[in-house]
C-alpha cells in the first residue's frame, strides 16, 4: 500500500477541499481494490490541481493562449470555468509555450497514457486492471503532479 501512503502525504498539504475529497476517496477506493474508481478519481484530483495552478498563477496568460488556438474560447473568470476545455487540449496548452506549466514529457504521459486509461475506467466497457496498472498511474500522478503542485 506504498502508493496509498504516499497519496496520503501529499493529500495531506492540500488545501482546497474538493482536490482533498477527490484524493481522499481514490485512496480509499485503491486500499477496497477498486482500482477504476482509484484512476478515476486520482486524475480528478491531479486536473484539480493543474486548474488550481492555472487559476491562481496563470490564468491570463492562459486565457490569451487559448484564445490564440480556439477563438472561440471564453476567457475563464472561475476555476470552474476550465473545465469547459477539453482535458487533452488543457494538458496541451499547460504543456506547452508560452505557458510550460509542465514539460513536453510529463504532458505526453499524462496525455497518452494517464489520459487514455481514466477514459478507459471512467466509460462503460470491459477493461479491467489490477493493482498493478492503478498503482503505475497513481505513481505518475503523485510524481509529477501532486509531488510539485500540491
Amino acid at each position: 500500500m506504498h502508493i496509498a501512503s504516499s497519496l496520503r502525504q501529499h493529500a495531506k498539504r492540500i488545501t482546497d477541499q474538493d482536490t482533498s475529497a477527490f484524493l481522499d476517496e481514490a485512496i480509499k477506493s485503491f486500499e477496497a481494490g477498486l482500482y477504476r474508481a482509484a484512476v478515476v478519481l486520482s486524475w480528478v484530483g491531479a486536473m484539480s490541481l493543474l486548474q488550481d495552478e492555472v487559476f491562481g498563477r496563470h490564468l491570463h496568460a492562459f486565457n490569451a493562449e487559448a484564445q490564440r488556438r480556439d477563438a472561440d474560447w471564453r476567457a475563464a473568470k472561475a476555476k470552474d470555468d476550465l473545465s469547459r476545455m477539453k482535458e487533452s487540449d488543457f494538458l496541451d496548452i499547460i504543456g506547452s509555450p508560452p505557458l510550460s506549466i509542465i514539460g513536453k514529457n510529463v504532458k505526453e504521459e499524462l496525455k497518452n497514457n494517464c489520459l487514455q486509461l481514466r477514459n478507459g475506467c471512467g466509460h462503460p466497457n470491459s477493461l479491467k486492471i489490477g493493482e498493478s496498472r492503478a498503482s503505475a498511474h497513481i505513481e505518475v500522478l503523485v510524481l509529477n503532479i501532486f509531488a510539485k503542485f500540491a
